[in-house]
């Protein structure tokens, strides 16, 4: 068992170290080389070096499974004509269950019930919904209202990014400055409690408590001033540094068509989704089965349609993930729409600015 640990332990200080700098986009690596060779070229592209070689044999056994998974993949992708690909990269080294353990969140149940001071979105008329624009993101419409990927490290801290990057929107779209606010700040100082789950920092937490933290508390610091460091530490939290502040919070109508309504109106959703199998995502609309298990915070910043080889339509969300920008496409997944995939419709919420 303590060598187990001992090989995780090293893997998760190599991955961590190279994402310190992680601005990159993520390298496509030629997958028709063979296996022996495409480790080689693995390990040196992420610098990462053995203690002992028996480490090094046994991260060989979990590198040809995470290849053997994107052959698969690919392979399925190819027949259904689909765009999806997915190739090696930096959580390659690591098993499910050690990608699991260390970047999703613990914390989110299964059958999330609304605390008792929630509010729900009014439901957008049916005449809203049939004159939405067929493609939406605020990445690129003005006013700027989405911040630069991040990276939450080997910290189970998404749920704080999915509640930064929305209150980041909503904070830009009352007229403020686009600002990027501390990660940092919830990890340390947000131990909020509904229907029993607890906020724990780098042990998961919950949006919506998240939320009631910042309204309580009168606001949120600014990631410059409160700067991301990865792991639970003591709570630093100065009221004279407040960057942003929130009114209230609300729960979206869990369709497709509401939650592209209030996207629209109000900027970027905060959701939560089952992330297991995105451990080997590269590029192109996920449409693949992956579970209703709520792991993973994340954020919907807009949409569109792609057609795939056949000529088929395919509707998707774009979601901004929390994995550094050398992951995926520059740090964003699409995500099929319009069918809860991945379950990207069981939890949608957002912050509220109250009218100056």
């Amino acid at each position: 068992m303590w060598k187990a640990l001992v090989l995780i332990s090293v893997l998760i200080a190599a991955v961590a170290a190279y994402q310190m700098d992680a601005s990159a986009p993520q390298r496509e690596f030629d997958l028709s080389v063979n296996a022996k060779d495409l480790f080689v070229q693995y390990t040196a592209h992420f610098n990462v070096t053995w203690q002992h070689d028996q480490e090094r044999h046994e991260r060989f056994g979990v590198f040809r499974h995470s290849l053997s998974m994107i052959e698969k993949l690919n392979a399925d992708a190819k027949t259904k004509g689909r765009n999806t690909r997915f190739n090696l990269n930096k959580f390659s080294l690591m098993s499910q269950k050690e990608f699991r353990n260390t970047y999703l969140n613990k914390k989110m149940p299964a059958d999330w019930i609304p605390g008792r001071d929630a509010t729900f979105a009014p439901a957008a008329p049916q005449a809203e919904l049939d004159n939405l624009p067929p493609s939406w993101d605020w990445r690129t419409n003005k006013p700027a209202v989405v911040t630069g990927v991040k990276n939450q490290g080997a910290c189970g801290s998404c749920y704080t990014f999915s509640t930064t990057g929305n209150v980041e929107g909503v904070w830009a779209l009352a007229g403020h400055p686009l600002t990027a606010l501390s990660e940092q700040n919830l990890i340390d100082c947000d131990h909020t409690c509904i229907n029993g789950v607890c906020d724990g920092g780098c042990n998961g937490g919950l949006m919506e408590n998240a939320f009631t933290w910042i309204i309580k508390n009168g606001g949120i610091e600014a990631e410059s001033d409160y700067p991301y460091e990865g792991y639970n530490a003591k709570c630093r939290f100065d009221k004279s540094k407040i960057a942003a502040t929130i009114s209230n919070y609300t729960f979206i109508t869990k369709t497709a068509q509401q939650m592209q309504a209030f996207l629209v109106k109000n900027g970027p959703i905060s959701i939560a989704a089952d992330a297991t199998m995105w451990q080997y995502y590269y590029t192109g609309v996920w449409y693949f089965y992956c579970g209703e298990s709520l792991d993973h915070g994340i954020l919907i910043v807009g949409y569109g349609v792609e057609t795939d080889m056949f000529g088929q339509q395919m509707p998707y969300w774009i979601v901004k993930n929390s994995w550094g920008a050398d992951w995926g496409m520059s740090g964003y997944i699409l995500i099929e729409r319009g069918d809860d995939r991945c379950g990207l419709q069981k939890y949608p919420i957002s912050s509220l600015i109250s009218a100056q």
